[in-house]
């Protein structure tokens, strides 16, 4: 039977549509043979390639944001243990929360601790801030991992991981379906980067309009990568009204994306046909 890697890419809360593509899968009871993820991508693949259906990762977020009062008990965990951690994270500042801290209150137990637990391959993407260039985990400690993957700047502090720090990997691999080349017969990449939405009569924002170019640009690397790697599956879920911190909306983005799922399940049973 051919090969079939993942590709997960980075979106923030428009990852979610991810669960689609991973409950394809989950019908037809199979695996992808191995996964890529960048940012919330890595946080989903993380979880499928630690045994997750997309039923229980869909449940896990509900069961976090469904309830306000479970929902305010964790975010008040998420703060600095001591006065020393606090100034060693910065001291008084405006934003950029420590990620490390909030995935390790916010995701499940059931998620493994290195990438040696994994059951599938798991190849991760961040951006070396001083480097700049894409960095890929493979191994070590899944947690700093997902959170160098995941760290948008402004939002959350550059994550330190073996004497560098890293920003999310959106800034360099948006979706790191180049990461697969080689390992499978066959590649399905989501690309979940937001688009410009509103109305087209109206001048944008100045805000939108920072925010528009940037999520732009993504989709021109990702469309750029898949042309290099002739034969991906290169899917676009419909997410362009959505921002990266709309997790609150969880179950509308759910319900605007689930045609991704048959859009996977209709490319998998081709290419195993």
């Amino acid at each position: 039977m051919d090969s079939i890697a993942l590709a997960l890419g980075a979106g923030g809360a428009r990852g979610l549509a991810h669960i689609h593509a991973i409950k394809a899968f989950d019908e037809l009871g199979i695996k992808p043979n191995i996964v890529a993820g960048t940012s919330i991508g890595s946080i989903m693949g993380a979880a499928v390639c630690s045994g997750m259906s997309a039923d229980e990762i869909r449940d896990h977020i509900y069961s976090k944001i469904g309830n306000p009062l479970s929902l305010i008990a964790d975010i008040f965990k998420v703060r600095p243990k001591s006065m020393e951690s606090f100034i060693k994270e910065g001291g008084p500042r405006i934003g950029e929360l420590n990620l490390e801290r909030i995935l390790d209150v916010f995701l499940p137990d059931t998620l493994a601790d290195t990438f040696a637990d994994l059951a599938i391959p798991l190849r991760i993407a961040a951006t070396d801030y001083y480097g700049q260039k894409t960095t890929v985990f493979t191994d070590g400690d899944l947690l700093s991992a997902m959170a160098a993957s995941s760290a948008m700047p402004a939002v959350f502090l550059p994550v330190e991981r073996s004497d560098c720090f890293y920003i999310d990997g959106s800034a360099t691999n948006p979706c790191p379906l180049d990461l697969l080349k080689g390992e499978a017969d066959h590649i399905i990449a989501i690309d979940v980067s937001g688009g410009t939405s509103g109305n087209s009569s109206e001048r944008p924002s100045k805000i939108d309009a920072m925010y528009g170019s940037n999520q732009m640009m993504q989709m021109s690397i990702v469309q750029y990568a898949a042309a290099q790697h002739p034969g991906t599956v290169l899917l676009r879920p419909p997410v362009d009204s959505y921002r990266s911190l709309d997790f609150l909306k969880a179950k509308e983005i759910l319900a605007q994306t689930e045609a991704l799922r048959d859009q996977v399940k209709h490319q998998i049973e081709r290419i195993l046909s």
